[in-house]
């Protein structure tokens, strides 16, 4: 199987305008990214996908490959669909350009997730041991079936645990994704769901059309950067 990340990065973010360009270590976020990717090995191709000049000339600079794209796009997933739809490969990884700490371990992970012809969209999740992030909206919950597909994801604690049982675990969604390409093709002609619209979380129109979500279990803690106090964070990491 052909196996291609693409890395999308606009820069028109809400919350942090033009965060693949702020600077980490002497060098720009989205090239720490790109960096992580391709240096994992996994990948017959890496490429960043961007609508925006500034960004493409940053990664023009240090010698990364890239894709200009629609501006129109409102997701995402949308923008590497337009990428990939001429590129010969089996599965596409979506890794955000705002994850410069990524690691080979998870990405190796679902990986090997499609080893399991079953599999059509595989996702990560790590176990949550602060309350304070059980309660937080901003980081997204899952619970998974018996075959670790999930069964929803939410903003709210899930489960709820009504009799406060011990050792109940609970899970947090890391947005790393891996889709077999004519599932994301298929995907991102749906129309946007009831479920997807109230939790504003796309992925569950996924759920919500009957295409499973293989979760993988990881140490990694995905740390994506949202805002300028996120990238202070990252910085004291490392």
């Amino acid at each position: 199987m052909k196996f291609i990340a693409v890395i999308p990065a606009r820069f028109a973010s809400v919350r942090f305008p033009g965060k693949p360009l702020a600077t980490l270590k002497g060098k720009p976020i989205i090239q720490h990214v790109y960096e992580q990717v391709t240096g994992s090995e996994l990948f017959d191709y890496v490429i960043i996908a961007t609508d925006d000049e500034r960004i493409e000339e940053v990664v023009r600079n240090f010698g990364g490959s890239y894709q200009m794209t629609s501006p129109h796009h409102p997701s995402g997933s949308d923008r590497i669909a337009e990428v990939v739809r001429d590129f010969d490969c089996d599965v596409v990884f979506n890794v955000q350009g705002d994850e410069p700490l990524i690691q080979k371990e998870p990405l190796a992970l679902l990986k090997d997730a499609f080893k399991d012809k079953e599999v059509q969209v595989a996702s990560l999740m790590t176990t949550i041991t602060d309350e304070a992030e059980l309660n937080n909206p901003n980081i997204v919950k899952v619970v998974t079936d018996s075959k670790s597909d999930a069964l929803y994801f939410s903003r709210s604690p899930i489960p709820c645990n009504r009799d406060r049982i011990q050792d109940v675990e609970y899970y947090r969604h890391i947005g790393v994704y891996a889709y077999r390409k004519q599932t994301l093709l298929d995907f991102v002609k749906l129309p946007q769901s009831s479920l997807e619209l109230t939790e504003k979380l796309e992925q569950l129109r996924l759920l919500e059309n009957g295409i499973p979500i293989r979760m993988i279990k990881t140490s990694y803690q995905g740390i994506g950067i949202d805002t300028p106090e996120d990238l202070d964070k990252v910085i004291l990491l490392i």
